[in-house]
């Protein structure tokens, strides 16, 4: 007996072992699931008939960690045995739900109040993307969200960024400030010489005009670097 069948006289093996994990999370939490049991409950819906633990742990081999899996690409989590379409849009219906659901925390409250939110949604936004992302923050005078705006996408290590249009669009918002955030998809946040250059004139080209720039951080799987925190603005 293979343990697939739930046409067999005996229920399969993982039929057991589903209740016990369902049961484990409504009870303890989260927080008492290693990452592979966490992402086993996620693909209990998308695979019905099946044992999720090789998935999940295959998954995570793939990808490295359960952030990692939450954000591949479709097209990538659908060369992992076991994963198919259906499971592939599960996973990233998930993942934007995480994303609308961080959305909301920083859109409830002053950016400035908030800003472990604000770099969680930027983490979870842009971290594991796998090209370069240029994106503004725009605040109102209050420091609340005006917009969230990707104004480029890139190539893996580069993102074409216009100094002068950031600051137009700004003024085309009425915003007073902005934040700007970029990735690295190498995983390293440290703000390369190009990146301090073009955070300058930005600054340069929107103070005189009554635009902050507050910040421009830069996301990576291997956390984050705020130019503020380093003292470059």
């Amino acid at each position: 007996m293979t343990g697939f069948d739930d046409d067999a006289g005996d229920l399969p093996h993982f039929v057991g072992h589903r209740d016990r994990l369902k049961t484990r999370f409504r009870e303890q939490g989260a927080d008492a699931l290693a990452d592979y049991e966490l992402l086993e409950l996620l693909l209990f819906h998308s695979v019905p008939r099946r044992d999720t633990k090789p998935i999940a742990k295959a998954l995570l081999a793939r990808f490295g960690t359960f952030s990692d899996v939450l954000a591949a690409p479709e097209a990538r989590l659908m060369e992992v045995s076991g994963v198919g379409a259906s499971v592939a849009t599960h996973l990233k219906a998930v993942h934007a739900a995480s994303m609308r659901y961080a959305r909301g925390a920083v859109r409830e409250r002053p950016l400035l109040s908030s800003w472990s939110a604000v770099i969680d949604y930027c983490r979870a936004a842009m971290a594991y993307e796998e090209k370069e992302q240029f994106r503004i923050l725009f605040l109102d005078k209050r420091n609340q969200l005006i917009a969230d705006e990707v104004q480029q996408v890139g190539t893996v290590d580069h993102t074409p960024v216009y100094p002068r249009e950031v600051v137009k669009r700004a003024l085309e918002l009425s915003s007073t400030a902005i934040v700007l955030v970029h990735n690295h998809p190498s995983g390293d946040p440290t703000p390369s010489r190009a990146d301090i250059q073009m955070t300058k004139t930005i600054v340069d080209i929107a103070t005189p005009l009554g635009i902050a720039v507050h910040d421009h951080i830069i996301v990576g799987r291997n956390g984050h670097a705020s130019f503020k925190g380093l003292k470059l603005i």
